[in-house]
């Protein structure tokens, strides 16, 4: 009898180690690409205590419930449903481990909708992507594929196994949020440091994966992005929006009030020319301007989230920046009110304002979105002539296009123009394109090989060669001395693949990076040179003072830089500021500088509060209610 008992538990437990096994293997894909996804993560500056087991517990609750769903059922249907599910996650896995390294920011269903804008680009992207990924991402695809094919039998349909399995998934995946601890319940300046609040905001796909692990936040994320309901009206938003909008301050006149008033202005929207490309020898025009500028030598204009250059065009345009706390790209606003925007105040002025760029209308809805800010037209060469060539990339196009040339200097003045350059837009190579036409321009037919910092200086020098041309095209016209050009770039050169190259120039190790030149020139005058912190929020409240515009100061995020009230500072998308003096991170000063810990406190929560501010007033198009 004894013996019987034995050799019963022993058929067990080869019973249960066999299925234990199986569930292993079946589990090592799923557990791979997870673990390769948390080793991105580490790159992030983010960490919480409470955020490491809820993490881990949503990754193993998906991935278990992946194979018993796939185990009760027969091996036809249930290698079906693992191999979809497989296959679904192994794409999501591979984007993610392609893009990270790339942008820095893990990828989000929202950059779909701006997925031809890039579309072009994949390839380049993906050539300039470490070998090393591709080799582990194709040990896990072996692997996966190996599972799917060796996928165990099932005699019989188990629904009632089924049925309780994904009743268990369901509990754990309601609890598991409790972990995070809770969230914040009013507003305060670290909510973003919160897990909980993290996880329910969703809004910022760096932090949101390290919070949920991979399979939690591609599922959440395609929630939040596609399915969620659409935004209600939270009404303690609106009471804030209102107490913000009560008392309504019209912006008091400084030195620099109303300097420029009366002249055309050029809004010149410079495309990655980041601050070390700035310089005599690589851009001998624009560096010229700048004798005769008003130069903002500590300004910042930072990536946030995917679409970068346009979340500048909406600062410039708006005095609003592409919303932090939820997703949402700056395009998709194209129905909101903007009544205090730049175009329609120098409109009502009696200004004619059009935009001038290389791609169509279409790309980021720009000719929609240009619309509703108040424009008149939006011009794109690809609209106004086919070309046979590259030439539409290179931007001497911009002036010498002959459509465009009588749009932008033989028009009745006054005038606004808004133009775009795009010649110094990733890829960085000459084996084909743009690369390869201004290469040969300047080698011959023979092209030597260039490196990927070559490169790049060889696309800023057209676009300077295209400043050369502008500059030329107003003195031809009788333009020259009544025309101001307000000159900045969209981003840093993060589109660079070889990083290291930045780390030569510039502050690699935090938002700091974004540090971008500014400058706003007026032909004949002095140079002045400004070395107050600010980004591109400042710059449509800073050219309206230089305009004479009396502007209401509610309306806009940012500043007048010249005002004296406004010490200056600048703040990103993971709520980290500075100020000229010291750099705040996670909520700690970094810079190892000694200062009031209720300074710090102060700022961050006026940082808080203008973060709500922007976002409710685009979430709920704030504008159109307000009747003032």
């Amino acid at each position: 009898m004894e013996k019987w008992k034995a050799i019963q538990w022993n058929k067990s437990f080869l019973a249960i180690a066999k299925e234990l096994l199986k569930i292993i293997g079946l589990s090592v894909p799923f557990v791979a690409m997870d673990a390769m996804i948390r080793v991105l993560t580490m790159e992030v500056s983010y960490s919480q205590k409470t955020m490491v087991f809820p993490s881990i517990l949503f990754s193993v609750s998906w991935i278990l419930l992946f194979i018993f769903v796939s185990l009760n059922f027969k091996q036809r249907i249930g290698r079906c449903i693992y191999g979809l599910a497989f296959i679904i996650f192994f794409v999501v896995f591979l984007v993610n481990s392609v893009y990270f390294p790339y942008t820095g920011f893990f990828f989000s269903f929202n950059l779909l909708l701006m997925a031809s804008e890039g579309s072009s680009y994949i390839m380049d992207t993906i050539l300039h992507t470490n070998p090393i990924i591709f080799v582990i991402v194709g040990v896990i695809f072996a692997v996966g594929i190996l599972a799917i094919v060796k996928f165990p039998k099932k005699e019989k349909n188990q629904i009632k196994k089924c049925g309780i399995v994904v009743l268990v998934f369901l509990i754990v995946h309601f609890i598991t949020p409790i972990f995070y601890g809770s969230a914040n319940s009013g507003l305060e300046w670290d909510t973003w440091r919160n897990p909980r609040n993290v996880y329910q905001n969703f809004n910022d796909s760096n932090k949101s994966i390290k919070v949920c692990g991979l399979y939690e936040y591609a599922i959440r994320d395609l929630y939040v992005t596609f399915l969620k309901t659409k935004e209600v009206e939270n009404p303690e938003d609106i009471a804030f929006l209102d107490s913000e909008f009560e008392n309504i301050t019209l912006h008091e006149d400084n030195e620099y009030t109303g300097i420029f008033k009366g002249k055309n202005v050029i809004f010149l929207q410079l495309e990655g020319i980041d601050s070390w490309l700035l310089n005599q020898q690589d851009m001998p025009n624009l560096y010229g301007m700048l004798n005769n500028s008003i130069i903002f030598d500590n300004h910042y204009s930072y990536y946030n989230g995917g679409g970068s250059t346009f979340n500048s065009e909406l600062a410039v345009n708006t005095g609003l920046i592409t919303p932090i706390s939820t997703v949402r790209n700056a395009y998709t606003f194209s129905s909101n009110t903007y009544k205090y925007s730049m175009p329609k105040i120098f409109r009502n002025l009696g200004y004619t304002v059009n935009a001038f760029h290389m791609n169509k209308g279409e790309y980021y809805s720009r000719r929609l979105n240009y619309q509703n800010w108040g424009y008149e037209n939006y011009y794109g060469l690809l609209d106004e002539k086919e070309y046979n060539d590259i030439t539409y990339e290179l931007d001497r196009e911009l002036i010498l296009n002959e459509s465009f040339y009588e749009k932008l200097f033989q028009q009745e003045e006054p005038f606004v123009h808004y133009l775009i350059t795009y010649t110094p837009h990733t890829p960085y190579n000459t084996t084909k394109g743009k690369g390869l036409y201004l290469a040969k321009e300047l080698y011959g037919e023979e092209v030597p090989e260039l490196t990927e910092e070559e490169t790049a200086r060889l696309y800023v020098a057209e676009t300077d060669n295209m400043v050369g041309l502008l500059l030329q095209a107003l003195e031809e016209n009788g333009l020259l001395d009544d025309t101001v050009i307000v000159a900045y770039a969209d981003h840093y050169l993060y589109t660079l693949n070889d990083k290291t190259i930045l780390e030569n120039y510039k502050e690699t190790e935090n938002n700091l990076i974004n540090y971008t030149p500014f400058f706003v020139w007026s032909n004949n005058m002095e140079q002045v040179v400004v070395d107050k912190v600010n980004s591109q929020i400042d710059i449509l409240p800073t050219v309206l003072n230089l305009f004479g515009v009396k502007y209401r100061e509610q309306y806009y995020i940012g500043n007048d830089i010249f005002d004296e009230n406004y010490k200056g500072y600048v703040f990103f998308s993971d709520y980290s500021w500075y100020d000229g003096e010291i750099y705040v991170e996670n909520g700690e000063v970094t810079n190892g500088k000694e200062v009031d810990s209720a300074y710090v406190e102060e700022m961050s929560v006026h940082i808080n509060n203008l973060v709500q501010k922007n976002d409710s007033i685009l979430i709920y198009n704030y504008f159109s209610k307000l009747r003032r």
